[in-house]
């Protein structure tokens, strides 16, 4: 993969907004499902954050992030541990045909995003995909981490009695 050193400066807005979720959060949380991110979600000093959704399967987690324009050659994912970090960087192309420029408003530069997984997740299996602007990472539970039917066994009426 291709990786490249981008000198950033934190945006304060990033923390905000965080800070702004995590209150919102608290006054009208979602539903609980049987399946939580632990901890919250980290980010590093970045220029903009893709929105990521994420789905639970009985057999896999998924996560799809929105990252137009990035190239996938420009995206790095890992996992250490029970942490995914997901970064890339989408390099603006200056209009050179344009005298003059009147507004800028995509977002590009460097990107990271690290979510704590609440599951054992198989390393060995995970696969990445990328299909029109969407990243889509299949992350495969452990068999640890699967649910499993137990099955109940009726006892003879005689051994009951004895």
């Amino acid at each position: 993969m291709y990786t490249r050193n981008v000198s950033l400066r934190r945006d304060p807005m990033v923390d905000l907004l965080y800070q702004l979720e995590h209150r919102m959060g608290r006054i009208a949380p979602e539903p609980v499902s049987a399946f939580e991110w632990s901890g919250p979600e980290t980010t590093t000093a970045t220029n903009w954050l893709p929105p990521v959704d994420i789905f639970e399967e009985p057999n896999e987690i998924r996560l799809v992030a929105e990252v137009p324009g990035v190239k996938p050659e420009d995206v790095t994912i890992s996992v250490l541990g029970n942490l995914l970090t997901i970064k890339g960087t989408k390099d603006q192309v200056p209009e050179e045909k344009a005298e003059k420029v009147h507004r800028y408003e995509r977002t590009y530069g460097a990107f990271e995003r690290s979510f704590t997984l609440a599951t054992s997740i198989d390393p060995n299996k995970i696969k990445a995909t990328y299909n029109l602007g969407l990243l889509t990472i299949t992350l495969p539970k452990a068999e640890t981490a699967k649910p499993r039917l137990i099955r109940v066994e009726v006892t003879p009426e005689k051994a009951l009695r004895a």
